[in-house]
């Protein structure tokens, strides 16, 4: 008896049309490492500069991989990075439900569909789950890609366990297309009889994605390259249901060098991983866009984008076919350029928590603080080690008084204490153009350079030979009682 296709007729109904839609539809099974983020911002700006639509799906059929809380961090570092979605599991939508574990009776009518259709079977072999999962064995030693459908349809009402494999043509080849990649032909006696769907009901991936995304009116998927051996086979599916095609847009590894792709279990980072090492959002997101694809035109040379302008500025013919090698150095000097093109209040709301670290007390001003740190840090992580000597005077030696460029020894420091001290006492206003002015002025006096007057104050002062900041405004920043009492340390020091 022929299956009844109202089901299949009122899902195609609702599949929407006309414009582009793509889908980010990833796994939760822990974290978001820098290749999925990149995942998720090309298909974002592929909807974004086109006009389209961006879905999330949570891909959940991998029961056995899934991390409690992985579908939070999906969630917050999408909104983090600004890649707002039109549907999916928290907005809702017109084709959802958009977690494939809330769809698994949809896969088994599809699956079912393609056996009376003759592009399926049902095999009742015993395999282990990693072989369903990948149908990972040769389809000519399958007895069960034979059977009559009568006799198989006895057998599945008989209540024997079965999984639905792909009836792959024995002969012949298939050809599908790739954005990227071209035209790319196999030949199908190299294909597998993949599972479809697995003995406890629910699809495996490669299914799966295939029926979503045409239900879902998909109409450009994006992925890593490793799935270009799949595609031939989504292909056959795409063709037994009668369906269109959509874009295939398969992008290269992020490499961590030459000859290894990123991943966690060699240390390589995710994207909290960055934030947490003091990688600004906006820096990550804009390097990882650059890690295989690269503008063209009059922007070809650019390097710096925001988000709105790499909906811009993006086009799938700049992605390119070659691997992208992840360079922590470039990602940092990225962070560097946007830490220093923050505004200063932006800058201070971001670096104060750092601050705050080493710098516990109230009455230290962070945002004069953050004023010396802006130009200086590549990182948010460095700010505690660069600033914590205004919390405490680190122990220091008096070899750091001695300083060839500022023509400055343990003997002119002494000298140069003797002087700043009553001065900087008798000074009426505490400010940095007061400092400064009392400073300059006591130098010209002594008919010394500034910086041989300068050079055994900051010491003084910090405790440290690199600084954030000179000395005019370490000194404002710790204000007055504090300023001249680690002056009369070094003073003393320097007296010993």
């Amino acid at each position: 008896m022929a299956m009844d296709m109202t089901y299949f007729n009122d899902m195609e109904a609702k599949i929407p049309r006309g414009k582009v839609r793509t889908r980010f539809a990833p796994s939760p099974t822990g974290y978001m490492h820098v290749g999925n983020l990149r995942t998720a911002l090309y298909t974002w700006l592929i909807a974004r500069s086109s006009g389209g639509a961006f879905i999330l799906r949570i891909e959940d059929t991998d029961q056995g991989r899934l991390v409690e809380g992985a579908v939070d961090v999906i969630y917050r570092t999408l909104a983090e990075c600004g890649l707002t979605h039109d549907e999916g599991p928290d907005v809702g939508g017109p084709v959802g439900p958009y977690i494939q574990s809330q769809r698994r009776d949809t896969y088994g009518r599809y699956a079912h569909l393609l056996v009376e259709k003759g592009c399926a079977y049902y095999c009742f072999c015993e395999k282990t789950e990693s072989e369903e999962d990948s149908g990972g064995f040769h389809r000519a030693a399958d007895p069960c890609r034979s059977l009559s459908p009568e006799e198989a349809r006895a057998r599945v009402e008989a209540g024997e366990p079965y999984v639905i494999r792909q009836r792959i043509p024995e002969t012949g080849t298939t050809t599908f297309h790739d954005a990227i990649f071209g035209d790319i032909t196999v030949e199908n006696a190299a294909l597998d009889d993949q599972v479809l769907l697995k003995r406890d009901g629910l699809p495996t991936y490669n299914f799966a994605n295939v029926i979503d995304d045409h239900l879902m009116g998909i109409t450009h998927v994006v992925r890593g390259s490793e799935y270009l051996s799949s595609a031939p086979k989504y292909d056959l599916l795409y063709q037994s249901f009668g369906w269109d095609v959509p874009t295939y847009v398969h992008c290269s590894p992020v490499m961590r060098d030459q000859h290894n792709k990123m991943s966690k279990r060699h240390g390589d980072p995710s994207y909290e991983d960055l934030k947490a090492q003091g990688y600004l959002t906006e820096a990550i997101l804009n390097y990882v866009a650059l890690l295989g694809w690269s503008p063209r035109g009059e922007l070809a040379e650019r390097e710096m984008f925001t988000l709105p302008e790499l909906a811009e500025a993006f086009d799938i013919a700049g992605i390119s076919k070659s691997p992208a090698i992840f360079d922590i150095d470039k990602l940092t000097h990225f962070n560097a350029l946007y830490l220093r093109a923050m505004r200063p209040e932006d800058f201070h709301a971001a670096a104060e928590p750092y601050i705050r670290q080493s710098v516990k007390n109230p009455g230290l001003d962070t945002r004069s603080i953050a004023a010396l740190l802006q130009a200086r840090c590549e990182k948010l992580t460095e700010i505690p080690e660069k600033v914590d000597f205004f919390e405490v005077l680190p122990a220091y030696g008096t070899d750091l008084f001695t300083n060839k460029k500022s023509k400055t020894n343990e003997e002119v420091s002494r000298r140069m204490l003797e002087s700043v001290i009553p001065a900087l006492e008798e000074t009426a206003e505490w400010s940095p153009e007061a400092i400064h002015g009392c400073l300059t002025g006591l130098a010209e006096k002594l008919e010394v350079k500034n910086a041989t007057l300068m050079w055994p104050v900051r010491i003084a002062a910090a405790g440290r030979a690199v600084t954030p900041g000179g000395a005019v405004e370490i000194c404002c920043i710790l204000g007055r009682d504090e300023c001249l009492r680690r002056l009369r340390v070094g003073l003393e020091m320097l007296e010993a």
